[in-house]
């Protein structure tokens, strides 16, 4: 018989804190545009994320900044220049990152496989 992984969570479910901080359908697409480009101003951030308006980016970017995964810049000038990176702590989610980038690619292929069978 075979054995069964133990995933017992006995102080909250590691799992469920780490989807409370790259949960939802943005945090994750922001997360590995900024893995991919290190420094994005807003605007360009926003034209990488396709659907996304400015308030949803706003809101998923301050929620980001409060739990320490992006960090923002700003620059003193007229108008005014904001940059936004993923902190040292915020890159440690790059293997992460890359999982689910591999996983849904072989997600789609295989879903694609399914349609093309009926």
């Amino acid at each position: 018989m075979a054995q069964k992984n133990n995933y017992d969570c006995p102080y909250g479910c590691s799992v469920e804190a780490t989807l409370s901080v790259i949960g939802g359908r943005w945090k994750s697409v922001i997360i590995f545009n900024l893995l991919q480009n290190d420094v994005l101003r807003f605007g360009q951030l926003k034209n990488k994320i396709e659907g996304i308006t400015q308030r949803m980016l706003t809101n998923q970017l301050r929620e980001l900044e409060k739990d320490n995964i992006v960090a923002r810049k700003v620059y003193a000038e007229v108008p005014p220049h904001v940059e936004y990176s993923l902190t040292d702590y915020g890159r440690t989610l790059e293997p992460i990152m890359i999982a689910m980038r591999d996983w849904g690619a072989e997600h789609m292929h295989v879903k694609c496989d399914e349609s093309s069978a009926l």
